[in-house]
């Protein structure tokens, strides 16, 4: 059947923001029908597939990866580690394939927030959509601390300098245009894929003998005293929150789906090949690392310092100038992360100042001519100075509080994307339209991946604080863990409250005589949940443009015939 169906251009920027509050109609009347505030330019569609391949490899790729596995080693061991990054990697596996679903269909700025909101609850997605950009925040706070971790390798003592030094280059490069940072990201994270690939090769080396010490190390720390699962229960839910920290990252792929060329084919590219890089990055990775490095390596997480498993195997290889060049790449990570955090912030502010009824203040939405949303770019920079308070809580622990706020975010986020596909396939199926109609579907996560997830998220949520609570409780703990639940929770509940409909003065049957009932009462709640049958499912759906077709039939002409077809595939495989 035949529909029609809007056509989103970079031109027109007040064409990509209604999506991030459209509710549709829900049982309790329509969405608000305020103007929406109207940006100076608004954002471009300029990151290349090669640009948004590599920003998907650098939410994979991070600072959790290179510096985080080194507090879930301590604190787990290593049959904790493995267990638990293989199940949350699958778990944000199936959330990638639901939201490249929904980006693909309509790539919209904004992205899972804007799905929450249009097919959830209006309040729900406002609560998402502050406590995301809140998690972007952070998330830089903790890289630029993370950042004075890394240089005390080198044991350089005011790392506060280097963190200032890294804002203002970070800040500076996100405010120049979107290729600036896609092409900046493009280079660190090609950087990181190659030092990944190497440590592999090297960690399975240095475990079959090639070390300082000549000898086979094989699952040899598998079995030192308290390995390989290190606290028991308590210590393996603890590494539920620090994995999700480090997956925490992907799903924001779906935001620069508003700034993607031909995202209807350049999206589903991206989502497929995120699973060989959960089993490649991190699960051969995060293996290598429990084999070769002993849960109870010296300084490898306490109070005042976390040391990278990455470079600690690098020095077992028997080079300091490899450990040295290992850490410096650790130290380009952690500067990729801050990169990709205030990119995916900026663009989550822009949104909510761009949203019917408007979310932040109109500020916000005013862009350069370069498309770059420059005061949401500020605000979200200026959190950036928790990352001072190292000095007096010491770096090793605030980056820890840090990684808890954010992974629990991280999973409040992936939780959000399953109730969003959820009530999005509904949508879809009641008002008569079959899933294979979609531009991007997987078929074998058609009947379970929106439940699956919900499920499992919510068992995540409430298992990974059980040390805090058993056998004793630990305040400081417990508010890392849980402080962003609650938070969510009372800006739903208060935003609800505040936009309750007014009530309607009804007239009197044969009211001819003027008199009215009294008004009534204003009811104390009521449910914003979107109606699934009558929300709009064809405004801001993706339509090629003719720029896109081009660019489909340059690469199918390439990869279909010529002496240069294998080198072709090579290319784009690798890019």
């Amino acid at each position: 059947m035949a529909r029609e169906r809007s056509r989103q251009s970079s031109a027109e920027p007040s064409e990509m923001s209604p999506l991030l509050s459209d509710a549709g109609s829900s049982s309790h009347g329509g969405a608000s029908n305020a103007p929406v505030a109207q940006p100076t330019s608004g954002l471009h569609r300029s990151l290349s597939a090669r640009q948004v391949q590599m920003i998907a490899i650098s939410g994979t790729i991070g600072t959790g990866l290179f510096l985080g596995t080194g507090k879930s080693l301590a604190e787990g061991g290593p049959a904790s580690i493995l267990i638990a990054y293989a199940l949350v990697g699958f778990i944000v596996y199936v959330t990638l394939l639901l939201l490249g679903e929904m980006a693909t269909q309509y790539p919209v700025a904004g992205s899972f927030n804007a799905y929450a909101t249009r097919f959830f609850s209006p309040s729900y997605g406002f609560a998402l959509s502050w406590n995301y950009w809140f998690n972007d925040a952070v998330s830089m706070a903790g890289d630029l601390t993370a950042a004075q971790l890394v240089l005390q390798f080198w044991g350089v003592e005011r790392g506060w300098i280097a963190s200032l030094v890294f804002w203002v280059f970070l800040v500076g490069t996100n405010s120049i245009n979107v290729r600036a940072y896609g092409e900046l990201e493009y280079w660190l994270s090609l950087l990181k894929v190659l030092t990944v690939i190497v440590f592999i090769i090297l960690g399975i080396l240095v475990n079959v003998g090639v070390n300082t010490d000549h000898h086979y190390i094989g699952g040899h720390n598998w079995h030192i005293p308290e390995a390989p699962f290190v606290g028991g229960f308590g210590g393996f839910a603890k590494v539920f929150v620090t994995a999700s920290f480090a997956y925490g990252g992907t799903e924001s792929l779906g935001i620069t789906a508003g700034e993607t060329k031909n995202p209807s084919k350049n999206m589903p590219r991206v989502v497929k090949f995120v699973f060989w890089r959960i089993i490649l990055f991190y699960v051969l990775s995060i293996l290598i690392i429990g084999l070769n490095v002993p849960w109870d390596y010296p300084n490898l997480s306490n109070r005042s310092t976390t040391t990278s498993p990455f470079t600690i195997v690098f020095q077992q290889a028997g080079s300091s100038a490899a450990a040295s060049f290992m850490n410096t790449v650790v130290l380009t990570s952690v500067l990729s992360a801050g990169n990709h955090a205030l990119f995916a912030g900026t663009r989550v502010l822009y949104g909510l100042a761009t949203a019917t009824p408007r979310q932040a203040p109109p500020i916000f939405a005013w862009s350069t001519k370069q498309g770059i949303p420059l005061p949401a770019l500020l605000l979200t920079s200026s959190i950036s100075a928790l990352c001072f308070g190292a000095s007096f809580v010491g770096s090793g622990e605030l980056w820890g509080w840090l990684q808890n706020i954010v992974g629990v975010s991280n999973q409040l986020a992936w939780l959000s994307i399953g109730l969003a596909s959820w009530r999005f396939r509904r949508a879809w199926q009641q008002q008569g339209r079959a899933l294979t109609e979609l531009k991007f579907h997987s078929r074998w996560t058609r009947h379970w991946a929106p439940g699956f997830v919900i499920v499992a998220v919510c068992f995540l949520i409430i298992v990974q604080g059980w040390s805090s609570v058993i056998p004793h409780f630990v305040a400081v703990d417990f508010v890392s863990m849980y402080v962003e639940i609650f938070i969510m929770i009372t800006m739903y509940v208060a935003y609800m409250l505040l936009r309750r409909p007014d009530p309607v003065e009804p007239t009197r049957p044969g009211a001819d005589t003027g008199e009215r009932e009294a008004p009534i009462r204003r009811r104390v709640w009521y449910s914003d949940l979107v109606d699934t049958k009558t929300v709009d499912l064809t405004r801001d759906e993706y339509e090629e443009e003719e720029e896109d077709k081009h660019d489909d039939d340059k690469r199918e002409q390439r990869l279909g015939s010529g002496r240069w077809r294998l080198l072709w595939r090579l290319w784009y495989l690798v890019v």
